[in-house]
């Protein structure tokens, strides 16, 4: 299975690049960049209607929350009926909560698998997942889908003097398989660390962005407040942890990602931005749309003024 995500995530990544050699220098350190940044949005592209489909599951998952509070009380003690109702109240709706799911379970796997394929460009290391192999013959042999050629090209890209696959505590041993090494740990600093504060930020300002939204959206009546502490105080956790341990987690760890990984965040976060707006925006209107048509549907029921209300009990 992650042979299968390596070579995935190599072939676009090998496309991109082959096509932004048509109008710059293959071994430019810009044509790797802009190739990693392709690839961001390659992924991304095909997200977005999953991404769409899991922010419609999750607001018809609020809107169950009294039917699914009803089983709760109902089946208290019979743990197997109760997911048996909710199952069948999810499929009566339409509602599939693994499907919600399905944005971030592969998102994971293609930083793992960019992290992988970027990091085997250079394989002349010898901590875990290294293969120790000579500078010489580390670059002569191909990586997945790239070819040796391909492979010189990426270890002699390089981004203000620093080479792309170099990350700020690589040991010094796998300095070697760069030519020539006229850069310094501090170099790679100067480069990697503004890099890390952009991710840092965007990271905390698009979790920001969602967390506002659902305040706004619990304030105005158009989302449901949790019924009990319990689950109110697990979704201020998650809000939390979104705002502010990711963002933290990923400026203790942001010193084992190379340059090209680093970049594919800061490419992720730009399109996390744009997407959330315009997720956010469609999925206002559609319930706008649907909280108008209610309204419609009742005042098309109503009686007219002066018409007596249509009761066949009464009349009976």
């Amino acid at each position: 299975m992650l042979d299968f995500v390596y070579y995935t995530i190599a072939g676009i990544l090998w496309f991109w690049h082959k096509a932004v050699s048509f109008v710059m220098s293959p071994d430019s350190g810009w044509s790797w960049v802009l190739a990693i940044v392709l690839l961001t949005f390659t992924i991304r592209l095909v997200l977005v209607r999953p991404m769409l489909n899991q922010m419609r599951s999750m607001r018809k998952m609020q809107e169950l929350q009294p039917q699914m509070q009803e089983i709760r009380k109902k089946y208290a003690n019979d743990q197997q009926k109760m997911m048996q109702e909710t199952r069948k109240l999810q499929q009566e709706s339409g509602v599939n909560p693994l499907r919600g799911c399905l944005p971030v379970l592969v998102q994971m796997p293609v930083f793992i698998g960019l992290f992988h394929v970027l990091r085997s460009f250079n394989r002349t290391g010898t901590g875990t997942g290294q293969l120790g192999l000579d500078p010489e013959l580390n670059r002569q042999l191909p990586n997945y889908v790239f070819s040796a050629d391909d492979v010189q090209s990426f270890l002699d890209a390089r981004l203000f003097g620093v080479p792309l696959s170099a990350y700020i505590s690589m040991p010094q041993d796998m300095y070697d398989a760069f030519s020539p090494v006229d850069f310094t740990r501090f170099d790679i600093a100067l480069v990697a660390a503004p890099l890390i504060l952009i991710i840092v930020v965007a990271t905390h300002l698009n979790a920001r962005m969602s967390v506002t939204r659902q305040k706004r959206r619990l304030e105005s009546g158009l989302q449901k407040r949790p019924d009990n502490d319990q689950m109110a105080m697990q979704m201020d956790m998650m809000n939390r942890m979104m705002m502010w341990f990711l963002p933290l987690t990923i400026l203790f760890t942001g010193v084992l990602w190379h340059l090209g990984l680093l970049f594919y965040m800061v490419a992720n976060n730009i399109w996390t931005f744009f997407q959330q707006r315009w997720i956010f925006s469609k999925i206002d209107a559609e319930e706008a749309e649907e909280i108008a048509a209610k309204k419609e549907a009742k005042r098309a029921s109503a009686p007219r003024p002066g018409q007596r209300p249509n009761n066949p009990k009464k009349r009976r």
